[in-house]
């Protein structure tokens, strides 16, 4: 990815300064802390600026694309602060300052007692030092900032309320990414390219120019802003995304971690304290020899009919032998109801884990956010959806045949419980996380073809490793059942068939 720089700030601002100068700022609003969207209306025609001073991001354009923009119920403080000073005002002018990465629009205003002010919205695009600063052009004070700087974080420069404010020192020579689209050229040509207003802009993978001829098999588009948005929203995207992924992962991952520390803990008791059919065979074995009427010992010895050797047993020396007895066959119950509860457990722990490593290998494998906000709400990390809302799923056509793909819990519930009929085909790849492939069959059964065409999806979106070879199961929907308060996504099968793909 490359940063904006002048030039391309420049671009943007010969492009639109039509539509800013006169326009009114209706609306204001900041979903985060370092994104801002004003609403301008010019000529008939409204627009939203969109503002982004994350270090990693940081542009300026009108919105063209979506984005993943939710407006807080609460604004924040520098929010109602603009609001405050700027809603309902016109944009008297604007301009780019000379070499440097501000954008600014000049706004005429009436105070308190209704004389007039002049004040300056400045737009900063400058890495971790971006900013949006409100100031009054007269004073040259500053009234707000979206984030202040104190003289602990900058010896040369501050910016907060009531200081005045100034321009960042003098930005000399050209910016890398300039030099890296200018290399080779001769400085008159690059003279030529600083003072032109005739741009060509173009995108090519993680390069944008603003002439196409820079950038050999570049993408060209419409205008200067269509580039910068969709060059940066895709950006955005990818960097939200990632960022979702990991919080959401180091959620499962704890959850996951728990329960694998369950799984063994109880793997081991059982292993150790697995006495069952020892306790059950002393039992039996004193009652066979109550004969020899050896009460009040501490040890016995008898011969085990099943494994054909003789054995001493220890006993209660205060108790009978028929007591002794009847001491291992409640410590054979107690074992025996102990060995059923943990065996139990430890199979829920087991369908749990598989339903988080299902949960995992869904938002590694989501490429959009819509996916996530599923896992999330799945997960209770969000509030309670609308039931109604469907969860949007992957569908395909196979020879005429409908075929639905679930990328998560939700939506693999879905296909079961809603969108299959009993002579539908399930898909899933054996013994790892994957997908729930659903093959629809309406007139006709489907051929060995198709079947494995399908075999191969459930292969394609799982966790399993390239280039193994992988078993694949599918069965009829009718052979399918899910367990009462089984998670979601969890089915048991029978009847099955398996490919290897």
């Amino acid at each position: 990815m490359i940063n904006i720089d002048f030039l391309t700030l420049r671009a943007f601002f010969i492009e639109n300064i039509d539509f800013f100068i006169g326009a009114r700022l209706q609306k204001i609003q900041q979903p985060t802390r370092r994104e801002f969207v004003f609403s301008l209306r010019n000529n008939s025609e409204s627009r939203k600026l969109y503002i982004n001073i994350n270090p990693q991001i940081y542009h300026i354009c009108f919105m063209e694309t979506e984005r993943d923009i939710v407006i807080p119920k609460h604004p924040p403080m520098f929010c109602m602060l603009l609001r405050k000073y700027l809603e309902g005002c016109r944009v008297a002018d604007a301009k780019v300052v000379e070499n440097e990465r501000i954008f600014e629009l000049h706004f005429e205003t009436y105070d308190e007692l209704s004389e007039k002010r002049s004040l300056c919205l400045c737009v900063e695009l400058m890495g971790k030092h971006s900013n949006v600063i409100l100031y009054d052009r007269e004073t040259s004070v500053i009234i707000g900032c979206a984030h202040n700087v104190g003289a602990e974080k900058s010896r040369y420069r501050e910016l907060q309320g009531g200081l005045k404010y100034i321009y960042p020192p003098k930005n000399t020579g050209l910016s890398n990414e300039l030099k890296e689209q200018f290399q080779g050229l001769s400085q008159d040509k690059i003279d030529e390219y600083l003072h032109t207003e005739d741009f060509r802009p173009a995108i090519k993978d993680e390069k944008y120019t603003l002439f196409a001829e820079l950038l050999p098999e570049s993408l060209p588009q419409k205008t200067v802003n269509s580039m910068i948005d969709r060059y940066y929203s895709k950006y955005q995207e990818q960097m939200i995304l990632k960022g979702e992924k990991d919080k959401l992962t180091a959620i499962v991952m704890g959850k996951l971690k728990k329960v694998n520390s369950s799984i063994d803990k109880i793997s081991t008791l059982l292993k150790k304290r697995d006495n069952t059919d020892k306790y059950k065979l002393y039992g039996e074995l004193l009652t066979a020899n109550l004969y020899q009427k050896k009460d009040y010992q501490a040890k016995i010895e008898v011969f085990d009919y099943i494994n054909g050797v003789d054995i001493t047993i220890d006993l209660d020396s205060t108790k009978t032998l028929n007591e002794n007895a009847q001491r291992y066959f409640k410590l054979y119950t107690k074992s025996k109801t102990t060995k059923e509860k943990s065996t139990e457990i430890l199979n829920g722990l087991n369908i749990e884990k598989e339903y988080l490593e299902n949960i995992l290998y869904s938002i590694n494998s989501a490429q959009k956010l819509f996916e996530l906000n599923e896992i999330k709400s799945e997960l209770g990390e969000t509030p309670k959806e609308n039931k109604k809302e469907l969860p949007s799923i992957m569908k395909l056509d196979i020879k005429g045949f409908e075929v639905f793909i679930g990328k998560n819990n939700k939506q693999n519930d879905y296909i079961i419980s809603k969108l299959s009929k009993d002579e539908d085909y399930w898909f899933h790849t054996r013994l790892c996380a994957g997908s729930h492939v659903l093959l629809k069959v309406r007139d006709k059964e489907p051929d060995e073809e198709v079947l494995f065409e399908c075999c191969k999806l459930a292969r394609e979106y799982s966790s399993a490793s390239q280039p193994s070879k992988v078993g694949v199961i599918y069965t009829k929907r009718k052979f399918i059942k899910k367990p009462p308060a089984a998670p979601l996504g969890y089915v048991i099968y029978k009847n099955e068939k398996e490919v290897l793909v």
